[in-house]
């Protein structure tokens, strides 16, 4: 007579991937594959929190809060301790960026003259501001209350980020500059924005899984358009579907699943021009995990 024996093998617990991006159609619709669960990676799981892009630069900078983060590029330095970026899932202006846009028409000399509301000192919309002109006063004001501020009267000028490159015009508002132009006119690269940091501390195993993870979500979504732009549109701040897929066009393309050499160029040359200025206290290091 035989005797089974039970089987005592324990499943493994998953990992817990933290993954942390902004509110905003274009990340929506990058990591819809994995929000959504259309990309699955056997022995992770992803949990997703959103937050705006100033408050994750100053929380990865305190701690490293999230395993994944978005973060602005300026804010990389600050963190580069305990995050390397991602190759992929990044934000980049090819020729176009932040602005700054004012209630009456003004020249870029002006901006000497009065105060600009910034939307953080840590993003990379502040950093090529003050690369532009480091005399230019600044007051940090929410991201979404910028326009509104402006159009109020409370600020002369304000520097615009998200959707609100799209729609200033329709409040009657003027451009003073688009930094992601000048920044071509400049130095000949696109404008990097923002991208993904992953802690070191996860090690290279994890690294590559999640990398190719989050890779695996931006093509989904690209390939399958229509219902990561549905999905993204809960995101988007009241625009219609037609400037909500214009704006995601604009920063999710090829760009975002791989920066490409003179991407990666533009981000170290950007954080290189800040530290020499003055503008970066900490020497930039940067490096990718791919």
């Amino acid at each position: 007579m035989s005797t089974k024996v039970p089987d005592l093998t324990i499943a493994k617990a998953p990992i817990d991937i933290s993954i942390a991006h902004s509110p905003d159609s274009d990340d929506a619709f990058m990591f819809y594959g994995l929000a959504t669960k259309k990309i699955r990676v056997a022995g992770y799981r992803f949990s997703h929190a959103l937050c705006d892009i100033e408050t994750l630069n100053q929380r990865a900078r305190e701690e490293a809060f999230y395993d994944v983060t978005a973060v602005s590029f300026h804010a990389y330095p600050y963190l580069q301790q305990n995050y390397a970026l991602m190759g992929c899932g990044g934000s980049v202006g090819e020729g176009y960026g932040p602005m700054v846009v004012s209630n009456r028409v003004l020249d870029v000399s002006d901006l000497d003259r009065i105060q600009v509301a910034v939307p953080g000192t840590l993003t990379t919309a502040y950093l090529a501001l003050k690369i532009l002109n480091p005399e230019i006063k600044t007051v940090t004001v929410p991201f979404d209350s910028i326009i509104p501020a402006i159009l109020a009267g409370t600020h002369e000028a304000g520097l615009i980020i998200h959707e609100g490159q799209l729609t200033y015009s329709t409040s009657g508002l003027f451009k003073v500059i688009d930094l992601g132009a000048w920044w071509r006119e400049t130095t000949g690269l696109v404008l990097p924005l923002g991208g993904n940091a992953i802690r070191r501390s996860l090690g290279a195993k994890a690294h590559k899984v999640i990398s190719k993870a989050l890779r695996d979500s931006i093509r989904y979504a690209l390939e399958h358009r229509e219902p990561a732009l549905e999905y993204a549109m809960q995101f988007a701040r009241d625009l219609d579907t037609t400037t909500t897929s214009q704006f995601v066009s604009m920063y999710v393309n090829e760009r975002t699943l791989d920066y490409g050499a003179d991407g990666r160029e533009a981000i170290r040359k950007l954080l290189a021009m800040g530290h020499e200025r003055g503008i970066i206290r900490i020497t930039p290091q940067v490096d990718f995990v791919d």
